[in-house]
């Protein structure tokens, strides 16, 4: 019979090359760096840039990420885009690019707000309309409309924000992910 608690049913310790370690291969998945558009956007920040009314009350609206994969941006990096300033007089094609996605990023943050007004103004005025009606009716109805609300609400902040005339190269630059898992090249030691 096999016991589990002995000493004899321990396997004998591995020998690895000096300075390596046995968790090295399965570590490099668990480390977050910042991401190569992150990087840029900090070597061309030339100060902090405070936000704007709408684009605080955006950012309030923005529902949290849960990072699995670090595939999308959450609340805190569109709030460190949104606060970085940048040189408007630099000509060169980094400066360009950071400037877009900053500009994609705001009008993305500011469209949210659209999106929720909508969602509570078309729930309100459902409300008011079935006021006759008792409170059961009322209720069946609200979620519906509230949830077909929030999309005819992103349509309208599109519009009002110039979103929907954006190039899909500027509104890819806004949703690159500042942070991803560190993940060594086949060419590094």
């Amino acid at each position: 019979s096999s016991h589990c608690g002995s000493s004899r049913a321990q396997a004998a310790p591995r020998a690895f090359a000096p300075g390596s370690s046995p968790r090295t291969p399965s570590m490099s998945a668990s480390i977050v760096v910042p991401s190569d558009i992150t990087i840029l956007e900090s070597k061309m920040a030339i100060g902090k840039r405070r936000l704007g009314l709408l684009e605080k009350i955006g950012l309030l609206g923005m529902a949290p990420v849960f990072h699995l994969h670090y595939s999308k941006m959450d609340k805190g990096d569109r709030r460190a885009v949104l606060s970085k300033r940048y040189d408007e007089e630099d000509p060169s094609p980094q400066a360009d690019i950071v400037r877009r996605r900053q500009e994609s990023i705001r009008k993305e943050v500011v469209s949210t707000i659209f999106m929720w007004d909508t969602a509570f103004c078309m729930s309100g005025l459902t409300w008011w309309s079935f006021r006759r009606y008792n409170y059961q009716s009322r209720l069946v109805a609200l979620p519906f409309i509230f949830y077909g609300g929030t999309f005819v609400g992103r349509v309208i902040g599109d519009i009002f924000t110039g979103r929907n005339a954006e190039f899909a190269r500027d509104r890819f630059l806004a949703s690159l992910p500042a942070k991803i898992y560190y993940a060594p090249s086949s060419h590094e030691g």
